[in-house]
């Protein structure tokens, strides 16, 4: 008996979506379907974990189970599970609102396109609003396990902006979903259309997923007990009974109800890991690799991880802080989801499960962070992910490449955070060239090594905010002048994980800005004569210049531009200081020492310059240019425009 109605305006992200789904053209209707079984399973693996604690949330209904069913004459397909189950604060919160940004980012991801492409659903935590794909309306009925009926929930929206919420008496715990089909939908209210459906998708959820048999079985007088499925000839119970079943439905199970990782490897088709990684990871597209192991010994457990071929979205929008990796199994008892404990921050772009036989089963997340057992399991799975990477990088160089340009950032955060694997994770690393071609990122640590001169001993980079400013930076012409391949490192994280990639291979890795360029007896005595031939311009540039710069030196660096920036051996490069401080972070000012090359037209128009101020604009011009080709803010740009006006018309 209702008890409290309401009706209330979903918020705007959700409305937003909904009106995409329902206004947009899909190219696979079809994965409804599986966002519902796959919501439907992780209910029951919650409960089933929750009643390890507490056995009485079982109580009168030990069977978790996910039934489908459908009803061709009032139009409707009906998921319903036995699993958790939501409170009516719950249902608000995961239906009517936005329980995490998944909602929000998805939107954002979907700029100004016209079109919604399903594959986006899953990925960003929305799948349940899948059911608008295929229905006009939809109706949930759920109670959460161990509270009273009378406290069961009813949701109802038809996707318009608006949903209403009864309080309603249930007698069985779980979640019904009632999908009522948009006309044209009727494809769907085919038995064996849904059950390949299941077979495709949810073929390897660890709980029966069932179906009426007797409708099931209309196609050409074929059985479905031919392909072996299981029948269960009990009645249905009041809590399992829904619009599309009646009280005396023989139901039969449609899956195989094991859970993949626990089969033999050679048993399972390149078809079935793929499935599984797409219902695992909420991805229509193939993963890119996966590796099944299983470790014998006096530790015991199972592992199949999956790299993806794109990047979940919630990887790099607020991915740091949420997780959303392995599935941590205790003899397939489902025991938490995004398990960090299991891989570390770096490579939580994989997706994949863990099954251990040995780890007990109530130990909170804070022992499972400091459990031995577990830091074995963990240093496994790090192994087979980055011996995954290797063998893509040999074997699949094209994959690797498209690997590398969705998740090379996060590998890079390896070098910092891996101490242990840190060569090893460099080595995988791909990074533009001064003898690549444009932007191609495909030069490795060991391919530098190779090519290095004669005499050479450090690995040379320069870093900027952008491959063209790399490439153009005036701190490279000396090293193309003598033929030193320079790796262009313009990637943000770059910066900060050459802060810990000090050396490899026993080569050190060495900015081109930083410190004193190696020299032979010959350049060093060019390099004097060039100073003292030009110290009284130097000091007349540093007066001009005042406290602006540290010092000005000529530089041995420049062969073609009038100025750049050096910077000492443990100082920040110019734009990254400039990002750090735009994120708020609090990093010191720092005064940088001007380089000028005395050959160049300019610098000689300032050394023959009398007039003072003329002189101050030629020298303050020499150190913006070269602010700005290191990436550095301007303090007065306008006061730039001026000085450059001034310059151009006298």
């Amino acid at each position: 008996m209702t008890t409290t109605t309401e009706t209330r305006k979903f918020e705007a992200e959700v409305a937003q979506v909904l009106h995409l789904v329902t206004h947009s053209l899909y190219s696979h209707k079809e994965i409804f379907l599986r966002e519902l079984i796959s919501n439907a399973s992780d209910a029951c693996d919650k409960l089933r974990f929750e009643s390890i604690a507490n056995p009485d949330l079982l109580a009168g209904q030990p069977e978790l189970r996910i039934d489908v069913s459908w009803d061709k004459d009032a139009r409707t397909i009906t998921i319903h599970d036995t699993g958790i189950g939501m409170d009516r604060d719950e249902v608000v919160a995961n239906i009517g609102s936005i329980a995490s940004s998944g909602t929000r980012r998805f939107l954002e991801a979907m700029g100004s396109e016209q079109k919604a492409d399903a594959r986006l659903i899953g990925q960003f935590g929305v799948g349940f609003y899948s059911a608008f794909v295929v229905a006009d309306r939809v109706t949930v009925l759920t109670r959460r396990a161990g509270a009273a009926d009378a406290t069961g929930v009813k949701w109802e929206s038809d996707g318009r902006g608006e949903y209403t919420l009864d309080t309603v008496e249930l007698p069985g715990r779980g979640t019904t979903v009632v999908l009522h089909l948009k006309d044209g939908e009727d494809e769907f209210l085919d038995a064996w259309r849904l059950r390949s459906l299941v077979h495709k998708y949810s073929d390897h959820v660890a709980f029966p997923i069932r179906m009426p048999k007797d409708a099931a079985a209309d196609a050409d007088g074929d059985s479905l007990d031919d392909a072996g499925a299981t029948t269960d000839t009990t009645d249905t119970t009041d809590e399992g009974k829904d619009e599309a079943a009646t009280p005396a439905t023989t139901w039969e199970t449609v899956n195989d109800a094991s859970a993949l990782w626990t089969r033999p490897k050679a048993g399972i088709s390149d078809e079935e890991y793929q499935n599984f990684y797409k219902s695992l990871g909420h991805d229509f597209n193939d993963a890119a690799a996966w590796s099944h192991n299983r470790v014998e010994g006096s530790q015991s457990f199972t592992t199949l991880l999956y790299l993806p071929a794109q990047p979940p979205f919630d990887l790099m929008m607020g991915g740091r802080d949420e997780r959303k990796g392995l599935k941590l199994y205790i003899k397939r008892v489902f025991i938490m989801d995004a398990a960090e404990e299991l891989l570390p921050n770096y490579l939580r772009f994989v997706r994949g499960v863990v099954d251990a036989d040995d780890l007990p089963l109530n130990v909170s997340r804070e022992i499972l962070q400091h459990n031995r057992q577990l830091e074995r399991i963990k240093g496994a799975c790090v192994k087979r992910v980055l011996d995954m990477i290797e063998r893509m990088s040999r074997d699949e160089p094209e994959k690797f490449t498209a690997f590398l340009k969705a998740f090379g950032n996060t590998l890079k955060e390896g070098v910092v955070e891996d101490a242990s694997n840190r060569e090893r994770i460099a080595r995988l690393l791909r990074f533009a060239s001064t003898r690549g071609e444009g932007d191609a990122r495909s030069v490795s640590l060991d391919d530098y090594i190779g090519r290095m001169q004669e005499g050479q001993d450090a690995i040379w980079y320069v870093t900027a905010d952008g491959y063209r400013a790399a490439a153009g930076s005036p701190q490279l012409e000396a090293f193309r002048a003598r033929g030193i391949e320079v790796l262009l490192m313009s990637d943000r994280i770059d910066e900060w994980m050459l802060g810990h990639l000090r050396e490899f291979d026993g080569k050190p890795l060495k900015h081109v800005a930083k410190g004193e360029l190696p020299l032979d007896e010959a350049g060093k005595k060019k390099l004097e004569d060039a100073a003292g031939a030009a110290a009284p311009l130097l000091e007349r540039i540093k007066a001009l210049l005042g406290e602006r710069v540290e010092a000005v030196r000529v530089s041995a660096r420049l062969t073609e531009s009038p100025s750049c920036l050096a910077l000492s051996e443990w100082e920040m490069a110019p734009h990254l200081a400039h990002l750090l401080r735009e994120a708020g972070q609090d990093v010191p000012e720092q005064k940088p020492t001007l380089e000028i090359n005395p050959q160049h037209a300019l610098v000689r128009k300032l050394q023959g310059e009398a007039d003072d101020a003329r002189a101050t604009d030629l020298a303050t011009l020499l150190l913006e240019q070269a602010e700005l080709a290191a990436g550095a803010p301007l303090p007065d740009p306008a006061a730039f425009v001026q000085r450059m006006n001034r310059l151009l018309v006298d």
